[in-house]
């Protein structure tokens, strides 16, 4: 029986600053952007975002600002999701049951 090599763990990277002021600064910089966006450019899984998300609204409403949310749609028969809570991208439409669903973007506004 042959014994693999223990792989040698990886420290995580090193930040400079939290994760959510990062997806802040990325908001405020650039256009509207969707959470795979925002996770490449953060470096966090894509639901993770979703979470932090729903906090950076909290903090951005306390400094007068808001999160601006772009809502998904259906890419199938245009079914816009006006009324979802949630920040995450939804799984299918609930008129057509399609699957290719245009996730939400979002942005900071000053309010």
């Amino acid at each position: 029986m042959r014994v693999s090599p223990a792989r040698p763990e990886r420290a995580p990277a090193e930040r400079q600053s939290t994760i959510r002021s990062e997806l802040v600064r990325h908001l405020r910089q650039g256009g509207p952007m969707t959470a795979r966006e925002l996770s490449g450019r953060v470096g966090v899984a894509e639901r993770a975002v979703a979470d932090h998300l729903e906090h950076v609204a909290r903090s951005l409403r306390a400094a007068g600002e808001r999160l601006q949310v772009e809502p998904a749609r259906c890419l199938e028969c245009g079914f816009v999701f006006r009324k979802r809570e949630r920040l995450g991208k939804p799984s299918a439409c609930p008129v057509c049951r399609s699957q290719h669903v245009a996730p939400p973007r979002f942005r900071v506004l000053a309010s």
